[in-house]
């Protein structure tokens, strides 16, 4: 049994669920110790202890947001915050990394856009895995996607460098596989990491939209699904009393994993988690990502390039947009998607581990690593 450091950045869900997703895979032949701050904290403490033993546990750490201003992202916001995080929080994080991988002698790390833990790792001597979907923007050849989501790319491509410094193996997670750009070769390219609940769902067509929303989405946009012909049930939102053909739901993973097996539609902010996981059901989807949220913006474009929907700016969505789409939703409609090879990435994710693993445990005992637990 090998002992695993795994963190992960703390924003939206998307993070919270790959990591989980194979910690349940793995944590009966494996131990973990989970690092996370923010939302992705917030959900993985449902799931597991923060206590000293355990097979999986879960430490708070400080990490990196968006920042949201009148409902919108604040991008300067969000970037002063990122260099506040890398001047005073970093630095001792680091630290604080090296001396629990000295102490505790994990086997392996795997970061999800975290990057306190990779520069530990190097520091340290321990072999770590990249294992996001930001990597996409440092290796994915976007020349398909409008120049300013290229250019966008391109700047952002930097950040993901500084995050990921020199891993021995990097795994880029997505719902969609363009090639690869030159030079990138040694990049692995997999599916979206699916739960079982999702893999093993039960696919039907009931006749109601499901829709996730951030927290931060206005009241305005609300109001469109408002008289579109269909029950509309939201998530993301909290619970609030029902509103017209509108029910509001709480983040319960069984529940809303049977919502998205069983809807008609997915009108969704555009997160590559949930999309992946739609496109996977075979899901017709109508992606609203924020027009200030340009990862959101690459994730719809890739959608409405593959066939599996459409997509319109969260801040210009209307309920006319919605009627149409459902109008033509049935051309979206692929239930043979789960089929695909590339479509859960899950199965590949496990083995490049185990790889990685059996690689760690050859260095070891030549006494090129820190230890074994």
């Amino acid at each position: 049994m090998a002992k695993i450091f795994y963190s992960m950045a703390g924003e939206g869900r998307g993070h919270a669920v790959r990591v989980r997703t194979l910690v349940e895979q793995l944590k009966s032949q494996h131990q973990f110790v989970l690092f996370a701050s923010d939302q992705a904290y917030d959900f993985l403490a449902k799931f597991y202890s923060s206590s000293v033993t355990g097979d999986v546990r879960l430490v708070r750490i400080p990490g990196l947001r968006f920042h949201y201003t009148a409902g919108q992202l604040d991008l300067m916001k969000t970037l002063y915050a990122g260099a506040e995080y890398a001047w005073y929080d970093l630095g001792p994080l680091v630290r604080g990394f090296s001396e629990r991988i000295e102490a505790e002698q994990p086997d392996l790390a795997i970061v999800d856009f975290e990057p306190a833990l990779p520069r530990a790792a190097n520091t340290m001597g321990l072999p770590w895995i990249s294992l996001d979907h930001q990597q996409v923007l440092l290796s994915y050849d976007f020349s398909t996607l409008p120049a300013d989501l290229q250019r966008y790319a391109w700047l952002m491509s930097h950040a993901v460098r500084w995050y990921s410094t020199s891993p021995t193996r990097t795994v880029a997670s997505s719902f969609f596989t363009p090639p690869l750009k030159p030079g990138f070769e040694y990049v692995d390219q997999i599916g979206p990491l699916l739960r079982q609940e999702v893999s093993n769902a039960e696919v039907s067509c009931e006749p109601f939209i499901l829709s996730y929303l951030r927290a931060e989405t206005p009241r305005s946009v609300v109001d469109q699904f408002v008289g579109c012909g269909l029950p509309v049930k939201i998530y993301g939102l909290g619970e609030q009393a029902p509103f017209e053909n509108i029910t509001f739901h709480p983040l319960a993973e069984s529940t809303f994993v049977g919502d998205l097996a069983s809807c008609q539609a997915l009108i969704s902010a555009a997160g590559n988690q949930l999309l992946g996981e739609a496109s996977f059901l075979g899901k017709p989807i109508l992606a609203i990502p924020e027009l200030s949220h340009h990862e959101q913006l690459i994730n719809a474009h890739f959608v409405k390039q593959m066939g599996a929907g459409e997509w319109v700016g969260l801040e210009e969505l209307t309920q006319s947009d919605i009627v149409q789409f459902l109008s033509r939703s049935e051309a979206y409609r692929r239930p043979e998607w789960r089929y695909r090879p590339e479509a859960n990435g899950t199965p590949t994710a496990m083995s490049i581990i185990e790889q990685e693993l059996a690689n760690s445990a050859i260095q070891s005992q030549n006494g090129s690593l820190v230890g074994s637990w």
